[in-house]
């Protein structure tokens, strides 16, 4: 009993990071625009919040978890929106290859990221030195006056995390209504579907088009900061592995099919499967590999049916990956 819930508990912080890079994604990605930066806006926004944090607490005698926990969440929230503006400059108003420029994004952001870890690193003095303690355990606080101190409490696999996996799942929500349910969601669903019958609809099709991006990097930069200061109990790790759960958070984009929703129940799913090798004995460690593989191969077979159903509302936006040219019209 144990063991399910130990696997739980790892497999919703896992999804919780790749379930805001994926939101942030959906609602890029309905405005007709693939950015395959995501990785990078998550490198970006994960180093930001730290190093507000880090600079707040080393300074202040005796530094507030709240202030850094604000310091750090508005420091990602410009440094990701600043990072999606620059996507929005280049495909929006420059018109440059999508995929390229996305690309771009990421090996840039890991660059900028690893830079500046490395020199937190040093000031901090030396590898695995960097600590935002007040942060970090402002971010790690959970429900445990429901819980109790026993990880072995079935509550635990429901309550035992911090305030941000709850904020990430109201996000994915607020994300389907605003897609469903508002004017603006529908006018940023034509946009995607086709920017020309929508800009002669009277709808400002940059407006839109500048305004998804910016937030849906914002959303992915925010998984960049839960990675750094509850996945890795607020540090810096150069190992590769936020830009490893940026390209799964793209992965599960598809997985499903442009819908924020199932990227709540998808994302943990891809948890549970990505960490289940953990709870079977007696595996090698290729077979641990193969097991990590899972997510990506539940994507492709996911992709394959959806192309076969040819359903309209399980495809991706029509007019995804394309400039629009207004003189064309």
């Amino acid at each position: 009993m144990t063991d399910i819930i130990q696997l739980m508990h790892s497999a919703v912080i896992f999804g919780t990071v790749i379930m805001l890079g994926a939101v942030g994604e959906i609602i890029t990605e309905k405005a007709g625009h693939l950015n395959l930066g995501v990785p990078g806006v998550m490198y970006i926004g994960g180093i930001s919040g730290l190093m507000a944090s880090f600079f707040y607490e080393n300074a202040a005698a005796e530094p507030s978890g709240i202030i850094s926990v604000i310091l750090s969440l508005t420091a990602t929230i410009v440094g990701s929106g600043l990072a999606g503006l620059l996507y929005g400059f280049l495909t929006v108003t420059l018109r440059t290859n999508q995929n390229v420029t996305g690309l771009t994004l990421t090996i840039m952001g890991g660059g900028i990221a690893n830079f500046f870890g490395g020199m937190l690193s040093k000031y901090a003095g030396g590898v695995g030195k960097i600590s935002t303690d007040a942060a970090s355990s402002c971010y790690r606080a959970y429900f445990d006056f429901l819980t109790g101190d026993s990880t072995s409490n079935p509550l635990y696999a429901i309550f035992g995390y911090g305030w941000m996996t709850f904020v990430a799942i109201g996000i994915a929500v607020l994300a389907h209504l605003f897609l469903k349910k508002t004017r603006a969601g529908l006018g940023l669903r034509a946009v995607g579907e086709n920017p020309a019958t929508a800009d002669a609809a009277g709808i400002n099709v940059t407006k839109y088009k500048y305004g998804a991006i910016v937030v849906g990097s914002v959303i992915s930069g925010l998984g960049g900061l839960y990675y750094t200061m509850d996945y890795v109990n607020g540090t810096w790790i150069i190992d590769g592995n936020i830009e490893a759960l940026g390209w799964l958070a793209v992965a599960l984009v598809i997985f499903t099919t442009w819908k924020p929703l199932n990227a709540i129940w998808g994302a943990y799913l891809f948890g549970l499967l990505y960490w289940s090798y953990l709870y079977i004995p007696g595996l090698t460690r290729s077979s641990q590999e193969i097991f990590k593989m899972l997510p990506y191969l539940v994507t492709l077979a996911v992709l394959i049916v959806v192309s076969l159903r040819k359903k309209k509302e399980n495809l991706p936006p029509e007019h995804l990956g394309l400039p629009y040219f207004r003189e064309e019209r």
